[in-house]
């Protein structure tokens, strides 16, 4: 982190209050508004859950979950760093919050309900699109 912290001040405009806080609006990195806030969280973190589930279902092949996970954890932090600095974990996004601007404190309430909200959707696919027969009762 301290790494990553000493690059990051090396560029023009970095306010250390902002450094990996999440938001939407003048908070995103991107300008990204509320709605689009929530709807990646959301879909990201769902679709996170059904890469988790799926990677360490019995029908999946053994001693791939880790590499699987995290390579979807990976394209979700591409896809969703310009838009909100990407969340899908209310812990991250709340120790960023407590410590950073005081600004992102009124967003937090964001990055608690769409990941809330994307468990719950991922949980609902995987168990009636996806999860494998055999482990329906």
């Amino acid at each position: 982190a301290a790494v990553l912290f000493a690059v990051a001040t090396g560029k023009p405009g970095f306010e250390p209050g902002g450094f990996a806080s999440n938001g939407f609006g003048a908070l995103s990195p991107g300008g990204y508004g509320l709605q689009a806030a929530l709807l990646i969280e959301i879909v990201l973190t769902a679709g996170f859950l059904i890469v988790i589930l799926g990677a360490t279902s019995s029908a999946a092949p053994s001693g791939f979950a880790p590499v699987a996970i995290g390579l979807a954890l990976t394209l979700i932090h591409l896809v969703s760093i310009p838009v909100t600095n990407t969340s899908v974990n209310p812990a991250r996004s709340t120790g960023a919050a407590l410590f950073a601007e005081t600004a992102a404190l009124p967003q937090l309430w964001l990055f608690w309900v769409a990941p809330l909200v994307g468990a719950v959707l991922g949980a609902l696919i995987w168990s009636f699109l996806l999860m494998p027969e055999e482990r329906r009762t």
